[in-house]
């Protein structure tokens, strides 16, 4: 992201959204909410002192809740820019009216509490969108006891308590602060199950599999189960790992956990977790007692996905994720040409995956460029303007907006740029004035009728 930032032809518009787009591939309009940071970043130099006079302490969302952060703060460490922004509904300030704490002990005089929201407007050949994706909250599933049991946490928050720079610098600690000897990591948490979500996560088995050996580097005598349907290896060197961790001695128990209670019923248990289940390779239902569990929560599409769809005029697959023009021939490409998509917006993928796709979406846009020409699609529809009752049925019905009003002339008008020959309009044309080009009735009856003779 930095070397990004510092190169010359780059601008990059961070805490921002994009509010409408319009126009067509080489020729796009696209209007951005710059929203306020209360923050010149221009004249911040980022050296933090404002994050530590500030008094008001949150929850943090990078933590996952598992630590606080303050009012005035940086997203996430090495954020481009690394400059912090004021949260607005937790600063003191615009709440009470009163501390401006931050603003007092900023020596580069950045602090601005007067900063309004910009509408700026930017134009644009091709668009890629990576809107990423939400980590499935557990809470959902009851049985797990995720949110009213202790010590029990998603991959996200294990991920956060094992990192150096996270909210227990990297040590894994239960609530009491002692650190667990015993752990549990239940596989396939809101995916492939029917309740939730069919499709497979991918990730959540690679994942699981890098916990019980961070686990097992940082507390070398810890019990380690793994509860899994199957194990998905497929990647590079990912077999290997698996196999390498069965040689640490991790336990890998075949099935799907059931749940997972505090109710002890032998003296052993009391005062741990114990998870429910039935280890399929021995065909017998297990009591398994442990200090931790950590649920392998899976991916799903943002929360948004729906708005950013129809602001993209993007279309969605049955799971919620952005459709590809094919899944194998094109698979960075959408049906509005100009606009690609790559990462968990488009389906889970791991890291190597999405970096892939990435590369593949940036090379499109590049090869556009190169080209200084576009091909469009030749069967697209067409207005006969004599025909044309100015009903504006077809403008409602078509998914790419590519239909009009001309004021003047009282008809509509089709961007042969955005149509798509869908073939939606024609048929919803109560006067029959949009007709198909190349494809009109007459060459499909002269077509039928030359196949029947």
């Amino acid at each position: 992201m930095a070397s990004v930032r510092s190169h010359e032809n780059v601008e990059m518009m961070t805490y921002s959204e994009v509010v409408e787009v319009s126009g067509y591939v080489g020729n796009f309009k696209v209007k951005i909410r710059k929203k306020p940071r209360y923050v010149d970043e221009i004249k911040c130099t980022g050296c933090g002192i404002c994050r530590e006079k500030c008094p008001s302490k949150v929850p943090s969302e990078f933590d996952m809740g598992l630590g606080q952060r303050r009012a005035i703060y940086t997203p996430f460490p090495q954020a481009v820019p690394n400059i912090p922004v004021i949260d607005k509904e937790h600063c003191t300030f615009f709440i009470k009216g009163k501390c401006r704490a931050c603003e007092k002990f900023c020596e580069a005089k950045a602090i601005d509490f007067e900063q309004k929201e910009k509408i700026i407007e930017v134009a644009v050949g091709s668009i890629i969108v990576t809107t990423g994706f939400d980590a499935f909250d557990p809470s959902v599933i009851a049985s797990f006891g995720y949110g009213r049991l202790d010590n029990v946490y998603t991959g996200f928050q294990f991920e956060r308590m094992s990192s150096a720079a996270g909210p227990t610098s990297g040590k894994l600690l239960l609530k009491n602060g002692d650190a667990p000897k015993s752990v549990a990591i239940l596989h396939c948490v809101g995916s492939r199950d029917k309740n939730y979500h069919e499709y497979c996560s991918r990730v959540c088995c690679m994942y699981s599999l890098k916990f019980s050996h961070i686990i097992r580097e940082k507390i070398p005598d810890a019990a380690i189960y793994q509860l899994y349907i199957d194990l998905r290896c497929f990647g590079k060197g990912y077999e290997e790992f698996y196999n390498r961790l069965q040689e640490e001695g991790v336990n890998f128990v075949r099935g799907r956990a059931a749940e997972v209670t505090d109710v002890a019923e032998k003296p052993e248990e009391k005062g741990k977790l114990i998870v429910l289940c039935e280890d399929t390779l021995i065909g017998r239902p297990r009591r398994i007692p442990v200090d931790m569990v950590v649920l392998a929560n899976g991916l799903e599409p943002r929360s948004d996905a729906s708005q950013t769809a129809k602001l993209f005029s993007l279309s969605k697959s049955a799971d919620g994720f952005f459709l590809e023009k094919h899944p194998k021939l094109d698979p960075v490409a959408t049906m509005t040409d100009g606009i690609f998509i790559a990462g968990c917006c488009q389906g889970p993928k791991d890291i190597p995956d999405t970096v892939a796709q990435a590369s593949a979406a940036a090379a499109r846009v590049l090869s556009v460029i190169s080209k200084g020409v576009v091909e469009l699609e030749a069967a697209t529809a067409v207005v006969d303007e004599q025909f044309c009752s100015g009903c504006k049925t077809c403008i409602d019905l078509c998914p790419y907006k590519a239909i009009s009003f001309l004021e003047d002339k009282k008809v509509a008008s089709i961007n042969e740029a955005l149509c798509k020959g869908c073939g939606t309009c024609g048929a919803a044309c109560p006067a029959g004035a949009i007709v198909s080009k190349h494809f009109t009735t007459e060459q499909i009856l002269a077509q039928v009728e030359g196949v029947l003779v």
